[in-house]
């Protein structure tokens, strides 16, 4: 049974979920009621509750604003967007994914999800607004969304690629010594939840936002770079230099991003006035994501999060013989855990129960462990994972279409994918 405060925390849990997921309210203004209603009843101190403005996500996020609003105002990204337009314009589908490929392929070299989400998000709304698709039309939302979840998705395939796999590989390493390398990983995700994913991905996009985009010639433009465009050439290239180098000397890529943010706005050397940063920095959508870090340390504090997983535990059913049936399970479970501590906490919350859920369904511990990729890699409503929540504020994407999306993909990854990725792992010999 659930004590008063846990039983207050759940009940709590479930309207913002609700509130977030039908868009009843602005994202915003759920997120400050849930920091008035948390700090009101005392069910948590501050330092838990205001922890998601802490948290490096959070100052990635605004510095990630400032970087793309710089890209704009100099002119880069008009200048990349002139340059990229002609190989991509040809076709909706060809369009949707090269926008989709360039997105996964700037994961293997950049290994933040808000980083890349940065640098490409400014210069996919200039290429949109070239072929044509203006502010407000679906066209531009399904571009927009192909950054966030082409972003998200599938750089799960990728180890180092993103947040939640960095929290699984370093619980497994320090709970059961497990070490995954970076190549046998890769093979055993990137087919089927990186390329065929990618492909499912632009389906889906072209289908629910059809566009028809403007046959573009490369228009003529000027050669010789101004000084603006080159200082922030070479500001982004050592910024994405220290994102990629960060294991070797140590600085997150947070503060890595929040420092460039801050010679963006220097006097003289920088490239932005107050007013652009007033007008290009979202505070809608940082204070969106520190709700949902908060939301996700209250449920860990609270012990709802444990609570809710022995209770997972308990009802997941006997699958001793019936490995498809227990990969299915387990892939579900972390599904059901992403809707309480979104996807970065899921695998801190399902990687030390892996061992039980193991012996219980009858899969390798390894098996067990990967199968959490496939889930918390599909989100069922954007605000679980911040990077499309972020894509899609820098985008002005309406909660409900990418709420559409991310339902459209999530169900056809579960009846198409899930049973591939089962075949995949089968091959490989990952059910022992």
């Amino acid at each position: 049974m659930m004590g008063y405060p846990m039983g207050v925390s759940a009940l709590i849990t479930l309207i913002v979920i609700a509130l977030w997921a039908t868009s009843r309210l602005p994202e915003y203004l759920v997120a400050l009621l849930f920091f008035a209603a948390v700090m009101v009843l005392q069910l948590a101190p501050a330092s838990v509750v205001f922890s998601g403005f802490a948290s490096s996500a959070f100052w990635l996020v605004l510095s990630g604003f400032v970087l793309g609003t710089a890209i704009r105002s100099t002119g880069l990204a008009d200048r990349l967007a002139n340059r990229i337009l002609p190989l991509l314009a040809g076709s909706w589908p060809r369009l949707v994914g090269g926008v989709v490929a360039i997105s996964y392929a700037l994961a293997f070299v950049m290994p933040s999800n808000m980083g890349r989400i940065t640098l490409l998000m400014p210069i996919i709304m200039v290429l949109a607004g070239r072929a044509g698709l203006a502010e407000g039309t679906r066209g531009r939302y399904g571009l927009a969304l192909a950054v966030g979840l082409g972003t998200f998705q599938l750089s799960a395939s990728i180890l180092p690629a993103n947040v939640p796999n960095l929290v699984m590989s370093g619980a497994a390493e320090s709970t059961f010594g497990i070490h995954f390398t970076y190549l046998a990983y890769l093979i055993l995700h990137a087919p089927i939840l990186g390329l065929a994913k990618g492909v499912l991905l632009t389906l889906c996009i072209c289908w629910l936002f059809p566009a028809k985009p403007q046959a573009v010639e490369k228009i003529p433009e000027n050669s010789v770079l101004t000084a603006a465009e080159w200082r922030l050439i070479l500001l982004l290239v050592a910024t994405v230099l220290l994102w990629i180098t960060d294991s070797w000397h140590g600085i997150p890529a947070a503060w890595v991003g929040l420092s460039a943010a801050c010679l963006c706005l220097l006097p003289r050397i920088g490239f932005l006035t107050g007013e652009q940063f007033a007008a290009g920095v979202n505070i809608r959508t940082c204070i969106y994501v520190a709700g949902i870090l908060g939301l996700t340390a209250l449920v860990s504090h609270s012990g709802l999060g444990d609570w809710l997983g022995n209770a997972l535990l308990d009802a997941i059913p006997q699958t001793q013989g019936r490995p498809f049936v227990a990969f299915s399970s387990m892939i579900g479970l972390t599904t059901l855990l992403n809707f309480v501590v979104t996807a970065n906490g899921v695998p801190a919350l399902f990687t030390p129960l892996a061992q039980v859920l193991a012996e219980g369904s009858g899969l390798p511990l390894a098996t067990v462990l990967m199968t959490q990729v496939i889930g918390y890699a599909t989100p069922l409503l954007p605000y679980q994972a911040s990077p499309i929540v972020v894509a899609m504020g820098m985008g002005k994407v309406p909660p409900r279409e990418g709420l559409k999306l991310c339902l459209l993909v999530a169900v056809l990854t579960f009846g198409l994918l899930v049973p591939l990725d089962y075949l995949w792992f089968r091959l490989l010999g990952s059910f022992g």
